[in-house]
């Protein structure tokens, strides 16, 4: 039974593609307000898990819980909770038109009044320096500064769960210390809980609050961050951690 200091609740979630389990979680819970790691080798379940919980992946088995109760039947209460969240991947997706549109585009999507818009887009062309910028076609962009776009977009809808795969791997420590602030601050000011799959264990162990462990698609350990880091109670965990190669 969920709680009100959860926002995420699993029980009993598995997936499976052709018959094969890729993924099996006992049980598992996100605290609301956190920043919480997804870790684990490649080939884990890391990415399936959050496309499950994005809704982009259906499980083969399990439940489910968000805002401490299950998904609803009705489509307008699922949309109701879609809303709530939203996702960033490793590859920025940008619509080929302006900084300022792709950033707005969401915002749009929901009919928010044009004034709000602006209001709302104007102090992240900001936060991510791209503010003389925000006529540049967005196809014209460096990677970072698509990334950026693509985080501001996300951001801007202020929601309550932020899905993250990956966003920072191919970036330099510029970018990548300016979306890590981003995440930082709206975690802060908004109470957002983030939900991020990292392969950098010095960022999990940066800006995480707890941390999920997974091998082989299955839950290893889960908990705090530094309990996870410095003292983890599984042998696979404390292998992982210290940068050894484990199957």
């Amino acid at each position: 039974m969920a709680n009100n200091k959860e926002i995420i609740r699993v029980a009993n979630l598995t997936k499976e593609f052709s018959g094969r389990e890729v993924l099996h979680l006992p049980h598992w819970s996100v605290p609301k307000g956190s920043i919480t790691g997804i870790i684990g080798p490649s080939g884990a379940g890391k990415s399936t898990l959050l496309r499950i919980l994005n809704w982009l992946e259906k499980p083969t088995r399990g439940e489910i819980n968000y805002f401490g109760r299950s998904i609803p039947a009705n489509a307008e209460e699922k949309t109701g909770i879609r809303r709530k969240m939203t996702m960033l991947f490793q590859k920025p997706v940008l619509f080929d038109t302006t900084v300022y549109e792709n950033i707005a585009y969401g915002l749009k999507a929901r009919n928010i009044p044009k004034k709000e818009i602006k209001r709302l887009v104007a102090p992240m062309l900001e936060k991510i320096g791209m503010a003389a910028q925000h006529q540049q076609r967005a196809k014209t962009l460096s990677g970072g500064e698509a990334q950026r776009i693509a985080m501001a977009r996300a951001l801007v809808l202020e929601p309550e769960i932020l899905y993250l795969d990956e966003p920072t791997a191919n970036l330099d420590p510029m970018n990548i210390e300016l979306l890590e602030k981003m995440l930082l601050e709206m975690n802060r000011t908004h109470g957002t809980s983030v939900i991020i799959i990292t392969h950098n264990l010095f960022q999990a162990r940066r800006i995480t609050d707890h941390v999920l462990f997974l091998c082989q698609g299955q839950l290893v350990e889960a908990g705090q961050t530094e309990q996870i880091f410095a003292d983890p109670a599984d042998e696979r965990t404390q292998a992982f951690v210290k940068g050894q190669m484990i199957y």
